[in-house]
């Protein structure tokens, strides 16, 4: 049996680019020298995408039964085969929804199980998620239901700049009344622990400000610095942890890719994901901290658009690999 991790690699919506992405990562000799990669799937669109995409890569099913070794030359994919072979490209369909639901559910039973050590998922629809009859607002809530996890965050990485969130997929409205000092203290910690882990020691976390200014002293806002973020500042910084702010957003990234800090902590979505997507989608990747299991994603979605063109760029599926088997437990 290989010492190298198993990484799970969800296929995600298969009207998406998802098929295509991973095809194209698994072109790459390095991801096998590295890692023993297993998609978590259906064989008939792996099939598709390597014809499509005009690749000899030859698709090999396995199931719970198998040895996971695999070698570069051929994609191993656990088979679920919940699609037809027409499915369209391009559109939102709750079969396509349904079964990007069920990829990831059984990659989370084989990692609970230890037949993997980790996953790597590809974009979901979230409409057609809905429609299949699965209510989550994406990837992350539903890792975190399925494994128990109470106190998780969402966190993109790129080689100049890593953010965590507060709050995610809600409106802003709804994410400033989430916004509170025991949610801001722990996601302080999940930065803190999440670097440290990975060897930085005692990690520069920045915390955004939520008005223009970061408040300026009362001045935008109605004290929700004050209110909200400032106590669990205090808190971490009495705890040892090096933690500066609340500070203005729009200086802070600049700072952050500069060199300032290694993690701006961002209050709602669009304030953390607007900075590390100007630094290019395909660099970006998106990691569920918190939970029992190693989770990396592409920072992109399902691009309905180009679906079935061969034009997907696999760069940032080809990083969440990467860091997928940096982040993997030791055999």
């Amino acid at each position: 049996m290989s010492n190298k991790p198993i990484v799970g690699i969800t296929m995600g919506d298969a009207s998406g680019v998802g098929p295509e992405i991973i095809v194209k990562s698994l072109q790459s000799k390095h991801v096998y020298e590295q890692s023993n990669p297993i998609v978590i799937g259906d064989a008939k669109m792996l099939k598709r995408a390597a014809e499509l995409l005009n690749t000899e890569l030859a698709i090999k099913e396995v199931d719970e039964n198998s040895d996971f070794t695999t070698k570069f030359g051929e994609i191993a994919c656990y088979d679920l085969d919940l699609l037809p072979q027409d499915l369209p490209f391009g559109e939102v369909s709750s079969e396509a929804g349904n079964a990007a639901f069920e990829y990831l559910r059984t990659a989370i039973e084989l990692a609970n199980n230890g037949r993997i050590d980790a996953i790597c998922t590809a974009p979901l629809n979230k409409e057609a998620l809905h429609k299949g009859g699965h209510i989550y607002p994406g990837h992350t809530e539903i890792l975190a239901e399925l494994t128990g996890t109470k106190d998780f965050s969402m966190m993109l990485s790129s080689p100049k700049l890593k953010v965590i969130h507060v709050t995610t997929h809600v409106g802003l409205i709804d994410a400033i009344n989430m916004i509170n000092p025991e949610r801001v203290y722990k996601v302080i910690r999940l930065a803190h622990e999440t670097l440290t882990n990975a060897g930085v020691d005692q990690p520069k976390i920045g915390v955004c400000g939520i008005n223009p200014h970061a408040g300026e002293n009362g001045l935008f806002g109605y004290g929700e610095e004050e209110e909200k973020i400032i106590p669990a500042i205090d808190r971490a910084t009495e705890e040892g942890l090096n933690v500066e702010g609340p500070l203005p957003a729009d200086t802070l990234f600049f700072r952050a890719q500069r060199g300032d800090f290694d993690i701006v902590l961002a209050m709602y979505h669009d304030q953390g994901h607007g900075p590390i997507k100007v630094l290019g989608l395909e660099a970006g990747v998106n990691i569920t901290v918190g939970l029992p299991i190693i989770r990396t994603s592409v920072d992109h979605g399902t691009a309905f658009d180009i679906a079935g063109t061969g034009k997907a760029d696999e760069r940032s599926m080809l990083e969440a690999l990467r860091q997928a088997i940096e982040l993997a437990p030791e055999k």
